[in-house]
């Protein structure tokens, strides 16, 4: 059974970024874009590890905490962009487990929920197999098949094909990828991607010119159909 993460934070396109990195990563997802919203989701879901941003509108991350801690003691990762040690002080006490101050590399936060789970004596679960179509990626040996055919991926190519079968059907920007292969965004270098999109049509697709599996979303980026 794959663990529970709540994403709590009022930045959308930072919720969706790190939900399709943790998704990637084979843990089960849920988000709130403020405290009040957060908590009969947490309360439902109970979920194993919460990130939690600190200001936000409705309810904050400080008075979310009180309120949750009253109920569970759910391991909880802050992310603020205050830097003032009294702020970071405040949250620790009031039961978070680590924070991270905004803005941060995404594989960094991915450290951190790794160590955060292990320290508080949970068990990781990570997907080992994934599958669309007649593509299986196996994350620990990275090995790709299609059909019964062995494909070589660059590192990028590989990482770049994980996060699209990971969120079948989401639709990630050319930024969001990049991020994906390089751990930070390059806005200057988004085009790239385009690139790395031909070079894994053309090694996974029956006619690249004609994709089955990697589409594009005109004008956004690219979104895996499960073939």
């Amino acid at each position: 059974m794959p663990q529970t993460i709540l994403i709590v934070d009022d930045e959308k396109r930072l919720v969706s970024l790190v939900q399709s990195y943790l998704m990637q990563e084979g843990y089960r997802v849920f988000t709130a874009y403020n405290g009040k919203d957060a908590l009969p989701i947490a309360q439902k879901e109970k979920p194993d590890l919460i990130i939690l941003d600190i200001m936000m509108p409705e309810m904050n991350g400080y008075d979310f905490m009180r309120t949750h801690r009253a109920e569970a003691d759910t391991p909880i990762i802050m992310l603020t962009a205050k830097v003032e040690d009294d702020d970071k002080v405040i949250g620790l006490e009031l039961g978070a487990d680590d924070y991270v101050t905004k803005p941060f590399k995404p594989r960094e936060l991915m450290a951190r929920v790794r160590n955060v789970l292990r320290r508080t004596g949970k068990t990781e679960a990570k997907a080992k197999t994934l599958r669309a179509g007649e593509i299986t990626v196996n994350r620990d040996s990275r090995e790709v098949l299609v059909v019964d055919r062995s494909i070589d991926l660059t590192p990028s190519e590989f990482d770049l094909l994980t996060a699209l079968m990971a969120t079948p059907g989401r639709v990630f920007s050319r930024l969001d990828l990049l991020d994906v292969i390089q751990g930070v965004r390059y806005e200057g270098y988004e085009r790239t991607i385009d690139t790395h999109v031909k070079n894994l049509r053309a090694k996974i697709e029956d006619d690249p010119r004609k994709p089955r599996y990697i589409e594009t979303v005109y004008g956004v980026g690219y979104r895996l159909n499960k073939g």
